[in-house]
């Protein structure tokens, strides 16, 4: 209709003028002028044709991604070399659209890795299976910040040993450790915890020949964390959330001695009363209690 010409005037009615008289909006009647045999053709684009078409452009993109050793590049350094090393003179914003349509930003050319995978499940069955041990920073009015370390017990969440110190160096990380072998096992000596799983990330503290070595003196077996993927060691993490959230927020510590007690009673407390959903809503010290008595075991020192 609206390239048809009046029997009056001989002139085209044009668009606008129908779409007027048929009280619709042009951008309606474009959107259905693109559907071709009930699909959605792709819309021209607006302007001049440019000299190098797209295929061709994405194609010399691609080109020049493998030809450049480098990885996690942007669009603008494949625009100023396609300038300077292949004489293609185009829009940066161009060739950014071109590379953001084909997922060749720098975010899809990470380098590749192979997959590592877990079962989704980081928690035990049964006691002193696996640790997860891990450090936050709290700061402090006079001494600045200072470190905690903590040991939580992959099977119920309970915190079986911590340590608050000034300097967060690999002799304060293992110090929790310690306490926890004290307690559970009856001392620090050779293979006392021998086939024990410490779940850890890979801290510089952790990481450290003098940590590796003491926890192998004590038979206790690294296993570390996924790298990106904090998820793994979610025990600890989720304790450090807990302790922060219920005496760190929102409060001030002058020192050391002032957090550590606050430390040692909120550990008391939250073996002993913190609910927690995997554990049917018990506290860690119930799931413990329940274990021994079920086992004939006695209870920890």
């Amino acid at each position: 209709m609206s390239t048809s010409a009046s029997a009056d005037t001989g002139k085209i009615y044009g668009v606008e003028r129908v779409c007027q008289v048929w009280n619709i909006s042009r951008s309606t009647y474009y959107s259905q002028l693109n559907r071709c045999d009930g699909e959605q053709r792709k819309p021209l684009m607006r302007g001049p044709k440019p000299k190098v078409a797209n295929d061709d452009l994405l194609v010399a993109i691609k080109k020049d991604l493998e030809r450049t050793p480098w990885i996690g590049e942007g669009y603008r350094k494949v625009w100023a070399r396609l300038r300077v090393l292949d004489e293609i003179r185009v829009s940066g914003k161009r060739v950014l659209r071109l590379m953001r349509e084909n997922k060749l930003l720098s975010p899809h050319r990470s380098r590749p890795n192979d997959k590592i995978v877990h079962d989704g499940r980081i928690t035990t069955d049964a006691p002193n299976v696996m640790w997860g041990t891990d450090g936050a920073r709290v700061l402090t009015a006079e001494e600045g910040w200072v470190w905690l370390f903590a040991t939580v017990d992959h099977w119920n969440a309970e915190c079986v040993g911590w340590h608050v110190c000034k300097y967060g160096t690999r002799f304060a990380a293992v110090e929790p450790i310690s306490m926890a072998l004290t307690t559970y096992y009856g001392g620090v000596g050779k293979q006392i915890a021998n086939g024990l799983k410490l779940r850890m990330d890979h801290g510089s503290q952790f990481l450290s020949d003098h940590y590796q070595k003491q926890i192998e003196y004590w038979g206790v077996k690294p296993s570390f964390a996924f790298v990106a993927q904090p998820e793994t060691n979610g025990v600890a993490e989720r304790f450090n959330r807990t302790f922060k959230e219920q005496i760190i927020h929102g409060r001030i510590y002058k020192n050391v001695s002032e957090l550590r007690e606050a430390v040692r009673t909120f550990v008391e407390q939250y073996n002993e009363e913190w609910l927690i959903e995997k554990n049917g809503f018990k506290s860690p010290s119930q799931i413990r209690q329940e274990w021994n008595k079920e086992h004939a075991l006695p209870e920890a020192a």
